[in-house]
This record gives structure tokens, C-alpha cells and sequence, in this order.
């Protein structure tokens, strides 16, 4: 096992320019390589909620058709809940001492697909959330020991910056900033547009334009109906919310297409926990945009302030009134936005940041 050398090909994968797609199927090659697994499920989530929306996964055949409530009890699960880890691996037979049906999702799920230990990581770092990955064993495979623990313990930092990394690219302009900002055969529509679940997260119905939204964030294999991965974790999220299990709200962002971003919301209908649920799909608004760009970009609180202020087209001294601070410090707050954003003028980085 050739540990040094997957760990320092997993770093240069993460430093360089892949999407997330591309990264982390590129990464999870890897570590296969040196860590056998049988079946996964990476999410990329909003940094902010810590709420799954962009899914990656290779489960049981079978499973696809219990997806719903593959998701949901993964929500309402406590067991290494993504939102409760810190930067290190964590194992469910070690967590429960073997005592699996310690965990909702495999007592009353992943039981039925001998899964023996599952592997989970959350990619974290001061700017927020950017994904969790869990790695699945089935029967015939032993539990993760303590040397596999230290090769993905050792994995978790170059993932998080790639995949910060990597959803600050999305805000690049296309190769051409004339034209465009949204791919031609992206939906482009006057409100939001809303899939209808049941408590069960079934779907019930949608509007208009959803299916070509969902067909978008999750490709579908050739011939089959489009999966809404997403509007399911964000309904899961309201589900674990109303059960005590988490407080962030249901809500995330997510990467449509051309530097275009979604924001994924979850509501009950009405009162009562068989009231049916809708997921609401619309553009996410300035604030969504610029809040979620300074955290994908490292921005520091300061900096992130003076990003907000911006789209009001206040001058270096207004702005520095506003901030008490001084002018210079301003223009010095400035040069470290452009740094850390790859612009050199605040008409660039605006457009940049709210895809105008």
C-alpha cells in the first residue's frame, strides 16, 4: 500500500482545475486504490446550511427506487451525522461497537444490503461546508481498520480546498463575457418553479420547466426520468428540523449551468407532519450570490462586508464611512478581494460575483 504516493496524487488532483464532477470521481479513484470500498454517496453541499445539493453516487441497483428514503433517513439519522463531525474520518462500527442498528439509516435500510461499516467524512473548513462522503462496506468485507482511518484522515484537507476550489470556478466568466450568461438550453423562467413530495418525499407533481431543472443539476442515464436528488436533501433537511436532529435551515445552493446558481427551498403546505411538501427552485438572489461567492473565494468577514457594499456603487470614501474605517484600508481590502478573485476592478468582480 503506497500511501505517500495516492496521498500526494490526490493533492495535485485537488490543486489543479477539475470541476467537482471530475474531481471527485478522480479522487475516489484513488482511493479505492489503496481503501476497497463497495458502494458510495458524495455530496457537494451549501456552505452555509451544510445542506446536500449537488449528489455524486454509486449504490445497489435496488436501492435507486428507495432513494427517498435512502435520503431521508440519512437526515434524520444521528450517527455520524455529517453536520456533527470534525476533520476526522469517522466509522459506524467503530461508533456504535458494532452495534449497527444503533443508526436509522441502517437499521431500517442498509441492513437489507449487508453493509458491515460505512466511512464517513465531511469536508470543512473555516468558510463553511462543502461536502460529506460516505464509503459503504458490504458482507464479505471486514470493517475499516486504523491504518485505512489514516490514509483518508490524511485525504480530508486537499479535498476540502479542491472542492472549495472548485465551486469558486463556477463564477468565472464564460470564454466569451460578451454574450450570455446562461447557456441557451437553460431554463429561463419569470418565477420559481416547484416540486410537490409527500411526507414520505414521493413525488406527487411538479410545475412547469421542473423536470428540465432536475435533468440540469442531476443527469439522468440515457432513457430514464430525472432524479430530484436535490429537492429530496432539502426536504430530508425539513424533516430532520421538525424532528430535533438539525437546526440549519432547509435550504441550499446549488450550481445549475454557465455561472448560474439555484437556491433549493423546503416548506410544509400546511401544519402537521402529513402535510405534503413543496421544494421551491428559483435564481438565487444578489444576497444568495455574493454571500456564497465570498465564502467559495476565502474572503475574510471585513472583506466579505465590503463585497456586500459594493452593488450600492458607493465611492472609496462613502464606503469607508460606512466601515469607519479609512480610505486606505478600503483600497487595501480591495486589493485583497481582487487577489483572492482573480479581477483587478469592481465592474469585473460584480459581474463576477452576481453573474450580470
Amino acid at each position: 500500500m503506497n500511501v505517500t504516493a495516492v496521498q500526494d496524487r490526490i493533492g495535485r488532483i485537488c490543486a489543479g482545475t477539475l470541476d467537482s464532477r471530475d474531481l471527485r470521481h478522480r479522487v475516489l479513484a484513488e482511493i479505492r486504490s489503496v481503501v476497497p470500498f463497495s458502494w458510495y454517496a458524495w455530496l457537494l453541499t451549501d456552505p452555509e446550511t451544510s445542506v446536500g445539493a449537488a449528489p455524486l453516487a454509486q449504490v445497489p441497483p435496488s436501492l435507486i427506487s428507495r432513494l427517498p428514503t435512502m435520503i431521508r433517513l440519512k437526515y434524520l439519522t444521528k450517527v455520524n451525522r455529517w453536520t456533527a463531525l470534525d476533520s476526522s474520518p469517522a466509522f459506524l462500527h467503530r461508533a456504535t461497537s458494532g452495534e449497527l442498528d444503533r443508526s436509522l439509516l441502517w437499521r431500517d435500510l442498509l441492513r437489507d444490503y449487508s453493509v458491515v461499516d460505512i466511512a464517513s467524512l465531511v469536508f470543512r473548513d473555516r468558510f463553511g461546508c462543502w461536502g460529506f462522503l460516505d464509503l459503504w462496506r458490504d458482507a464479505g468485507s471486514p470493517p475499516f481498520d486504523t491504518v485505512e482511518a489514516s490514509v483518508l484522515a490524511g485525504a480530508i484537507e486537499p479535498i476540502t480546498n479542491g472542492l472549495r476550489r472548485s465551486q469558486a470556478a463556477t463564477f468565472a466568466a464564460p470564454p466569451d463575457e460578451s454574450g450570455p450568461s446562461v447557456v441557451p438550453d437553460s431554463p429561463a423562467v419569470a418565477g420559481p418553479v416547484v416540486l410537490l413530495l409527500s411526507p414520505e418525499l414521493e413525488v406527487l407533481d411538479r410545475t412547469a420547466h421542473t423536470s428540465e431543472y432536475l435533468r440540469l443539476l442531476v443527469p439522468p442515464d440515457e432513457g430514464r426520468a430525472p432524479i430530484p436528488a436535490g429537492a429530496y436533501n432539502v426536504a430530508a433537511q425539513l424533516l430532520a428540523v421538525e424532528a430535533g436532529v438539525d437546526t440549519n435551515v432547509p435550504t441550499a445552493r446549488v450550481h445549475l449551468l454557465n455561472g448560474r446558481w439555484l437556491s433549493l427551498r423546503a416548506a410544509r403546505l400546511a401544519d402537521g407532519a402529513q402535510a405534503n411538501i413543496a421544494v421551491t427552485f428559483e435564481d438565487a438572489t444578489a444576497t444568495q450570490r455574493l454571500s456564497l461567492f465570498a465564502r467559495c473565494c476565502g474572503l475574510s468577514p471585513r472583506e466579505t462586508e465590503l463585497l456586500g457594499l459594493l452593488p450600492s456603487g458607493r465611492s472609496t470614501r462613502e464606503l469607508a464611512a460606512r466601515l469607519y474605517v479609512s480610505e486606505h484600508t478600503v483600497q487595501d481590502h480591495l486589493k485583497s478581494i481582487f487577489a483572492k478573485t482573480g479581477v483587478r476592478t469592481r465592474p469585473a468582480l460584480l459581474s463576477r460575483a452576481l453573474g450580470a
